[in-house]
């Protein structure tokens, strides 16, 4: 499974945020909380990889024959990956969707 760079993503959401706070159009300073939405969105992120490797790491025991690790564990951690990658991706999609939607109003 492709592992998802949450630096990568962070920088750009921070190159972004400077651009909208120095642009001349925007009349408000944008103040992020300590617990923002890319603090959040970074978390979210590194949970849905945790589930992953952890995920990994059981099939791989699992398959090597570590008589600790029963099939149903290795089930329920595949499934747990695989329904977070899926919720990390609506909410991505709706993001991007709200993010074209946006560039789309007239000014």
């Amino acid at each position: 499974m492709k592992e998802i760079n949450a630096n990568q993503l962070i920088a750009q959401m921070k190159i972004m945020q400077s651009q909208a706070a120095t642009s001349p159009s925007t009349s408000f300073q944008l103040n992020a909380p300590a617990h923002g939405f890319g603090n959040v969105l970074a978390n979210a992120l590194n949970e849905v990889n945790e589930y992953s490797a952890n995920a990994e790491q059981l099939l791989k025991r699992f398959d090597m024959g570590d008589k600790s690790v029963s099939l149903a564990e290795v089930m329920v951690s595949l499934q747990k990956s695989s329904l977070s990658f899926q919720a990390l991706t609506q909410v991505r999609n709706r993001l991007v969707s709200a993010y074209q939607d946006i560039m789309n109003m007239p000014l």
